[in-house]
């Protein structure tokens, strides 16, 4: 697969740790350096905001989508190549999976799990075939990954859809972990057999 561009989730602040901020500013940089369009959530603020800063002054182009309602809280950037105004989450959502071939999701909080957990699951489910991350940042998704282990143990995951997910601590070797990743074949349900 060859990637264009990139959908990033991550926080609309920056957390506890400086090691976030300067993850953000890697991979927004390491984007840029290989020529790939950043896809956001639009906002100024955050790691949303310090990722976009670093793809542009990198010489990359970003486009941010954000919801009317959310332009003024998290401060729509003013300085992207495009930022999109849309109606709400599920277009917003929608329309960053439309205009990304792969997707990281950054540290953040409960609105950048649940972008990472639904594009996934529109990959389980077959809607699409693209690839996604965790960029690890000072152990941050260490409980999370252990925890999706558990619950492939516990068979409620199959093992080659919890594989959809790469995960690195660098920003170009997950970018070559997306790059080189094929989707998998296999179905979400298991062969029910009649009683």
């Amino acid at each position: 697969m060859s990637l264009a561009s990139v959908c990033v989730f991550c926080g609309a602040s920056t957390g506890n740790h400086p090691a976030y901020r300067e993850a953000a500013q890697a991979l927004g940089r390491a984007l840029a350096e290989r020529k790939l369009t950043l896809v956001y959530g639009g906002g100024a603020v955050g790691l949303m905001g310090i990722v976009a800063d670093a793809a542009l002054a990198a010489g990359g182009e970003v486009i941010g989508i954000i919801p009317q309602s959310l332009k003024d809280k998290e401060i729509g950037h003013s300085g992207l190549t495009r930022l999109e105004v849309v109606d709400g989450m599920h277009a917003r959502k929608a329309r960053m999976a439309q205009l990304s071939d792969a997707f990281i999701a950054l540290p953040g909080g409960l609105g950048t799990l649940e972008e990472l957990f639904e594009v996934w699951t529109w990959g389980q489910l077959g809607y699409h075939g693209k690839p996604l991350g965790l960029l690890e940042v000072n152990g941050f998704y260490s409980k999370l990954t252990g925890f999706l282990d558990h619950i492939v143990g516990e068979g409620f995951v199959r093992a080659p859809h919890r594989d959809m997910l790469q995960v690195s601590e660098s920003p170009h070797n997950l970018l070559d972990a997306l790059d080189e990743w094929q989707p998998s074949l296999q179905p979400k349900w298991a062969e029910q057999k009649p009683s």
